[in-house]
Formats: C-alpha cells, structure tokens, sequence
C-alpha cells in the first residue's frame, strides 16, 4: 500500500516538473489545474534560460481532460508574459470549446495573448494585485513595411479582438481603445489595467481568490450534474 501510494506521489511530482498540471483527489470533485506561466511557446523554441508553456504539451492535456471520465473541471492558473499569437489563440480556442466546466484565475499577469486564454473559460477570475496588459499584435525582428504586411497584422488583431468580445462582457470599442491607448506605456502602445478595473471594463468576470476560484469550479459541476 505504502509503495503504491509512493509511486502515485511519484507520477504526481513528474506531471508537475514536466507539464505544470496536477489533479486533485479526495475533494468534493476531481479537478484538473493546468498552469499557463512565463512565455508561450509556439513554433519556435525559445532559449533554455525562459520559463515557458509548450502549446504542444498543452493541446493534447487538453483533449485528455475533456474526453477523461473522471476529471470534472478544469482551472486555469495564468501567470504570462504573452508569446506566440497563434499558438495562444489556439489554446484559448480549445478551452472556450470544452464541455466540463472551466475556471480561470490571473495571478500575477495575463499581459498580451494572455488576455484571451483569460477569457476563454467559461467563468474567468483576477487577484486583487493581479494586472492585465492589453496591445496590438508587434513582431520582433526585421518586418517588411509594405501594405500587404499591414494588412496580416490587421486580421490577426481582428481574430484576437473578434475572440475577446464574444467570450467576455467587454464591447470592441472599449477593447480597442484599452489597446491603442498612447499615454500609459512608455516604449509600447496599450494599457496595463489593474484587477478592480479589468472587471469594471468587463474584460474578467469577478476578483478573487483561490477558494473563491475552486468553490466557483466547484458550483458549476454541481449544476451540470443536477
């Protein structure tokens, strides 16, 4: 009993080390917390010394948790800097497509493609001292500054506002005027909004804490069982 016990000890750590997940057991329901941290990584590998989430760990989590006939909710615990657009977007589009009910929880900062993994699940939270950086889509490295160029930024930017919007109580023009704001960053264009103001301008739904966040969880598998 005693080395199965260890072994399950054991597989949890590894999970931990080399996913950022763990599930809960022997609470109210079993619950997965999936943790998105420093820079998501998309198609290119960033340098070893950079905290970072793969998109090619996270996706398949994702369909094991949503076909898993145990795990009954999942929580998303978001502490990123941003990172790949599209890989982002692509995460935020399987969780915002999931039938278990799904919690989100910004701690520290959902700065950039942050913001729409935030929105994503079906009910999102903020710490207090938690804040939220809102810009356009930038590109690092050498751009070519023709208008066909322009006009790709253009639709990614329409992707990312078009997805904020319908899974969150911000309107567009709000959202576009936190994004374009010219007098709060001083090398960059946007805005960092604090927890109280990301509910205020509808971009997350409630500030909280973790209890607060997993008895949230908690209620929504309850009223989907019943």
């Amino acid at each position: 009993m005693e080395e199965k016990e260890k072994k399950n000890q054991d597989s949890e750590i590894d999970q931990i080390k080399e996913l950022g997940s763990i599930e809960t057991d022997g609470a109210r329901h079993k619950i997965h917390c999936l943790t998105i941290i420093g820079e998501i990584e998309g198609h290119n590998v960033l340098p070893e010394q950079s905290k970072t989430t793969k998109y090619e760990h996270v996706i398949p989590q994702l369909v094991d948790i949503e076909e898993s006939s145990e795990i009954e909710g999942l929580l998303i615990i978001l502490n990123t800097v941003g990172g790949d657009v599209e890989a982002g977007l692509a995460i935020a589009e399987l969780i915002s497509g999931m039938k278990k009910p799904t919690v989100s929880f910004v701690l520290g900062g959902g700065h950039s493609i942050g913001v729409p993994l935030a929105v994503s699940a079906k009910k999102s939270f903020i710490a207090p001292s938690a804040t939220m950086t809102v810009h356009p889509v930038r590109s690092n490295g050498l751009m070519i500054g023709v208008p066909r160029m322009m006009n790709h930024f253009a639709r990614m930017q329409a992707r990312i506002t078009d997805f904020v919007v319908e899974h969150s109580n911000i309107t567009a023009e709000k959202f576009t005027e936190l994004m374009m704001n010219t007098k709060e960053m001083v090398t960059d264009v946007g805005s960092v909004i604090s927890g109280d103001k990301a509910v205020s301008v509808g971009l997350i739904d409630e500030i909280g804490t973790l209890n607060q966040v997993i008895e949230s969880l908690y209620e929504m598998i309850d009223s989907q069982i019943s």
